[in-house]
């Protein structure tokens, strides 16, 4: 019988362990996070940016915030906060929050986008970052798109180097937050943002598509990560590394099956998400959800 993917327990932190997970597997421990998301009211498939988009049908708004309103509740069920930045018209790619900003430590950068159709959302995440308890908040000066392309793992940030990141943007981040940035160069036109070839699971555990990454970018991630789960093409290309991450809990596409085992082998518990509809325009579950490390 295949293994089917597990709803979010009723609360937080409750005593429930996979049935197929090894007796011997780490057990982990999850951490309340703040999340920040963004409804779709007006979302729609109208252009392609991204060579995974596919934009052969017709969004089916109401599916996709069906989608959308069951993932948010998978992290409140989890006991995480979520907050929610009012979307806009004209804007549909508000949903993929992710982009919005990198936000450590007290310290808000937020994105200056590549497209002019996402141009405008810049001065609505700066205002609304500006209305909370933030130390230094600031619009980045060069092409930045937030945590599509930057994910902190313990002390150090993961930056994406390809044709929508690197270079000055990465001597700006360190400069910023002030903390060690590994950048990893992508080679792989599919993945082109590092939220689609790599999750952070904790500190010290990731999940990766290798072939995303080059050769020496590979080995690393090898040093930096020796126990790193693998995941496969067909998992990758299913939005599978596009997951959130509470330590324990991992939020992912039900879609990306072959993770599952993986994560449980190593003291992590899956949840399936339904997000068919947003992964048709290149984004899944991390890229709705911005997290306020």
């Amino acid at each position: 019988m295949p293994w089917r993917p597990r709803t979010a327990p009723a609360s937080f932190g409750a005593s429930r362990e996979p049935a197929s997970a090894p007796e011997d597997s780490v057990r982990r421990k999850p951490t309340r996070r703040r999340y920040v998301m963004v409804r779709p009211t007006y979302f729609d498939v109208d252009q392609s940016t991204n060579p995974l988009t596919d934009t052969r049908d017709e969004t089916c708004r109401a599916r996709v915030i069906d989608q959308w309103e069951r993932l948010r509740e998978l992290h409140l069920g989890l006991g995480h906060q979520v907050a929610e930045i009012e979307p806009q018209p004209g804007l549909p790619d508000m949903v993929f929050v992710t982009s919005a900003a990198t936000v450590w430590g007290g310290k808000v950068l937020v994105a200056r986008f590549r497209h002019r159709q996402r141009a405008a959302e810049s001065s609505i995440y700066l205002d609304w970052f500006q209305s909370g308890a933030y130390q230094e908040i600031r619009q980045a000066v060069w092409i930045n798109e937030g945590e599509r392309d930057h994910q902190f793992a313990g002390p150090r940030l993961l930056a994406a180097s390809s044709q929508w990141a690197g270079g000055r943007p990465h001597a700006e981040m360190r400069e910023f937050f002030g903390v060690p940035v590994v950048e990893l160069t992508l080679v792989d036109p599919r993945f082109h943002r590092l939220e689609n070839a790599l999750a952070v699971l904790d500190q010290d555990m990731i999940m990766y598509y290798p072939a995303a990454f080059s050769p020496p970018s590979q080995e690393m991630l090898g040093k930096l990560f020796p126990g790193a789960i693998v995941a496969s093409e067909a998992d990758a290309t299913a939005f599978g590394l596009c997951a959130v991450s509470d330590g324990r809990h991992v939020v992912l596409p039900e879609a990306a099956h072959g993770l599952f085992a993986e994560l449980m082998a190593r003291g992590f518990e899956p949840i399936g998400a339904d997000v068919s509809e947003l992964v048709r325009s290149g984004g899944g579950i991390r890229s709705c959800t911005l997290e306020l490390h």
